[in-house]
């Protein structure tokens, strides 16, 4: 058997996420339901789920906020409304916020199942080119980077050293590794303090992140700490 895909449920009524739950985890799907809006927003940050979907009301938020949130760090990532409202308003601005589709409580699984399957079927798989911690994301794509959605103009050895870093989240790079991969690669020869100005500026203009560690002695470390 093939390995589950991975759904993130977003929603606060029990009876209905575990019904959900027990009914697609027969169907190979691992899914991991979420009562609130916060504690999906830290599981995607550490993992992304082949598709997402959200109840509209949540006892923290709306989902279309949390689908704006999505789409700011994920262009592509499947995403399905299940909203007790049908009305004109609640469909315009779901899909203006980046959902693809949306189903009206109650609804059927197998209707549910259907939608699903269209949509990832329609999903192409693309590279993902966007890498993200706590409020950072950098696009590969764009080779931009952005704080808090808003854009922040590094210079290229900044950059550089923020993707090297954002790539390898979750390692300590020793600083050493960074001079040869940074600078000596361009055949650029740079001594150590070269290094401390260029993280000391990255930090400012980040905005001091706390995701980015001095490793005392030794190097730096990327890591999620929301």
């Amino acid at each position: 058997m093939s390995n589950p895909l991975e759904v993130f449920y977003i929603e606060d009524d029990v009876s209905i996420a575990q019904a959900v739950k027990e009914y697609f985890e027969q169907l190979n799907y691992k899914v991991t339901v979420f009562p609130m809006i916060e504690e999906a927003k830290k599981a995607m940050l550490k993992f992304t789920p082949a598709i997402v979907l959200i109840d509209w009301n949540m006892p923290d938020g709306q989902g279309d906020d949390l689908c704006r949130w999505i789409r700011s760090k994920w262009e592509d990532l499947p995403i399905i409304f299940l909203t007790a409202r049908s009305d004109n308003h609640y469909v315009v601005s779901g899909f203006q916020n980046g959902a693809d589709d949306y189903v009206v409580k109650p609804f059927s699984l197998e209707v549910l199942h259907s939608r699903i399957l269209a949509i990832l079927r329609r999903s192409t798989k693309k590279e993902e080119h966007r890498l993200f911690c706590d409020e950072i994301t950098l696009d590969k794509e764009k080779i931009s980077v952005f704080h808090n959605q808003e854009e922040v103009v590094l210079s290229s050895p900044e950059y550089q050293l923020l993707l090297t870093l954002i790539e390898n989240k979750g390692k300590t790079i020793t600083r050493k590794q960074l001079l040869e991969q940074i600078w000596d690669n361009t055949g650029n020869y740079v001594n150590d303090n070269t290094l401390t100005v260029t993280m000391k500026r990255l930090r400012e203009k980040l905005h001091n992140p706390t995701c980015i560690k001095t490793i005392r002695s030794f190097g730096y470390r990327m890591e999620d700490t929301v």
